[in-house]
């Protein structure tokens, strides 16, 4: 009895003992990132490569990673960089920070982190939102390009990890789209010219129809390969055999041929010349034009065909080309819609001329926002993007005349250019070749 006294004095000891002594740790225990702890201390405790707030864990699971509500509610743009990390739904719309559309589509806010080629091509759901590198629209549909390319025409996707499907990309010995074929034996390059001239030349019967190089119908608009438009064969089968923009009837050689089976041919062709086939929704002469599009209705012959044009929405006077309003939902409202901006109205002419742009030098450097889209100067793609090469230097020279310069005002703490953005953080620094002090700093 008295033997299991004592052990039972020990016992009740020894776990007395072990809980005084227990010490809480001051960092969260490797492993999980859930709760305002391990979502404020600046570390990646679950080891998935998303520190805090960057991780969805956190989104979920913690206080500090959520929606602040203010009070009294108010609206307002989401659509600068402010507004864009303060953790407010400015604009109501259920959305806030980079969950709304609108602060993903800035670039510099840095809203997705599967943003280069080697995350996008590394089978890894870096960003955790289910979707794994291609199949991610963060890589497939990027936003990203190269800034720095004073001539429009050279300026290239950051991303290119999921391109396959252009000349350059088919034919640069790289599998770009990550998905074990390279160039022509992709088959996202079956399409392309590079590889089509590859195959109508080779002598090679490539698909094994029976049918090699010319003789073949992929090869058919193989420069080598193509005609002139002047037969009955030709002016009927689908193809723009002289390459001059118009294939078939749509060409004068078949339309105005002197061959009567070609002009008899062309007469059955379905035409867009009749208030039926100007009303129907179908391109019925495969010009690539319906309806009211096609000016073989906008400006035809017949007044009922006219007058039906004429009833349709439009956006061709001074109100309709003043109000704000995208009047006949082609997708561009007012002056951004070439009806208006290239109207023959004076009138709107002189309206669409008067109002501001940033497009030039003295619009990308005076510090205001000219054209009313929530970015001056420089933080304006009007500018960093412009074709004109003076205005395109400007935004570079904003950081100094030597690489030192550069270094220095990019990482100065301070938004140099007014833009919004704090050094690596702004893409004049980001992407700019010759910047070195945001190497590996890009939305990180």
């Amino acid at each position: 009895m008295k033997s299991c006294r004592l052990f039972a004095w020990f016992f009740v000891t020894s776990l007395s003992f072990w809980a005084c002594d227990y010490r809480s740790p001051t960092q969260p225990i490797y492993g999980y990132e859930t709760h305002d702890p391990a979502c404020t201390d600046g570390l990646d405790n679950d080891n998935d490569g998303l520190v805090d707030c960057l991780d969805p864990d956190c989104i979920y699971t913690s206080h500090v990673c959520g929606e602040i509500v203010p009070s009294p509610p108010f609206y307002e743009e989401e659509s600068t960089f402010e507004l864009c990390h303060d953790q407010i739904d400015n604009d109501d719309n259920g959305q806030f920070d980079c969950g709304d559309p609108k602060c993903r589509e800035l670039q510099e806010n840095c809203c997705t982190i599967e943003n280069t080629d080697a995350a996008c091509s590394d089978g890894i759901d870096n960003d955790q939102n289910g979707f794994v590198d291609c199949e991610d629209f963060s890589c497939s549909q990027n936003i990203f390009i190269k800034l720095w390319a004073f001539e429009a025409s050279e300026r290239e996707p950051l991303i290119t990890a999921c391109d396959e499907g252009t000349d350059q990309t088919c034919a640069d010995g790289k599998d770009n789209d990550a998905d074990g074929d390279t160039d022509c034996a992709d088959d996202d390059c079956s399409g392309v010219t590079a590889c089509i001239e590859a195959d109508c030349d080779n002598g090679i019967d490539d698909n094994n129809d029976g049918r090699t190089d010319c003789a073949d119908p992929t090869c058919a608009t193989f420069a080598a390969c193509l005609g002139p438009e002047e037969t009955l064969e030709t002016c009927s089968d689908g193809i723009d055999n002289d390459s001059n923009g118009y294939k078939d009837c749509n060409d004068f050689s078949c339309s105005q041929s002197e061959i009567q089976e070609i002009l008899d041919y062309c007469a059955a062709v379905p035409t867009e010349d009749s208030l039926e086939t100007c009303s129907d929704g179908i391109d019925n002469d495969d010009n690539g034009y319906t309806d009211c599009s096609d000016y073989s209705c906008s400006q035809s012959e017949l007044q009922e065909i006219l007058d039906h044009c004429a009833s349709l929405p439009s956006e061709d006077s001074l109100e309709t080309c003043t109000d704000g309003i995208d009047n006949n939902n082609n997708g561009y409202v007012d002056c951004n819609d070439y009806s208006c901006s290239k109207s023959e109205d004076q009138a709107i002419i002189d309206h669409c001329a008067a109002q501001p742009k940033e497009d030039t030098v003295e619009t990308c450097s005076d510090g205001i926002d000219n054209d009313n889209n929530g970015y001056a100067d420089c933080g304006d793609w009007s500018c960093t993007q412009s074709d004109d090469l003076d205005v395109v230097r400007v935004c570079q020279e904003s950081l100094g005349s030597t690489v030192n310069q550069a270094n220095e005002r990019c990482s100065d703490k301070e938004d140099n250019d007014n833009d919004g953005f704090v050094d690596c953080m702004d893409w004049d620094c980001s992407y700019n070749p010759v910047v070195t002090v945001c190497e590996e700093k890009i939305c990180n």
